[in-house]
């Protein structure tokens, strides 16, 4: 892996955190009329898809437990499509797919940095 890989894929993983650190502490209800948290973290989501974008096909392969164009897919919706975002799905991806992203992410980074 590239250096500059392995950079993406650190940035992915710091937004991964902040994005649920942005939230660690509201619930739906709250996230829903939150305008500040939310533009927080469609920008973290973005930085994810833009880091995504980066990393190579031949990367991409050897990392086969992130879904790879759903992220960069769903970046691609946050920069062009911005007037019609699904709060609902920015929260359950938060919720649900953020901690296994992380996870993978944990474990890939920590090999590479060895």
């Amino acid at each position: 892996m590239q250096p500059r890989e392995l950079k993406s894929l650190l940035d992915m993983l710091n937004a991964a955190k902040l994005a649920q650190d942005f939230v660690a502490d509201i619930n739906w209800d709250m996230f829903e009329f939150d305008l500040m948290r939310q533009a927080a973290v469609t920008r973290q989501l973005e930085i994810i898809g833009e880091a995504a974008r980066r990393i190579s096909s031949e990367t991409q392969a050897t990392i086969l437990d992130i879904p790879w164009s759903k992220i960069i897919g769903m970046q691609n919706r946050l920069a062009h499509e911005y007037d019609d975002l699904d709060l609902e799905t920015l929260w359950d991806t938060i919720q649900l797919a953020l901690p296994e992203l992380i996870a993978v992410l944990e474990t890939s980074t920590a090999a590479e940095e060895i």
